[in-house]
């Protein structure tokens, strides 16, 4: 199987060059100073109410978290405000909000 040419400059060290050239090529575009850029946009999840998900669901927080994985702690700490989901568990937590079947499925499978 072929490596890819990120893979190689990885393990050969070039890939600092390379950021170092993006970074400027940045810089350069938000300046004004070019025209064209290559750009992603990044849609993020915005914030979740943990509780209302769960009581939704008509679950306890200790089977909301039996049933999807998550410590009960955290699901605590969650929905008490002393933490936020961030990265891939709000994004499950957005998935469970609009179809907690398909998550279920996903995970008894």
């Amino acid at each position: 199987m072929a490596k890819s040419k990120t893979a190689i400059r990885r393990r050969t060290g070039t890939i600092g060059p390379e950021i170092i050239r993006g970074l400027q090529n940045a810089v350069a575009y938000a300046q004004g100073e070019k025209r064209k850029a290559r750009v992603h946009l990044v849609r993020v999840p915005g914030p979740i109410d943990v509780r209302k998900v769960r009581q939704r669901l008509g679950m306890s927080q200790e089977e909301f978290a039996a049933q999807f994985g998550i410590s009960p702690a955290t699901l605590r700490n969650w929905e008490q405000g002393r933490r936020l989901p961030e990265g891939p568990a709000r994004v499950l937590l957005n998935i469970i909000e609009r179809e907690p079947a398909a998550v279920q499925r996903a995970l008894q499978g």
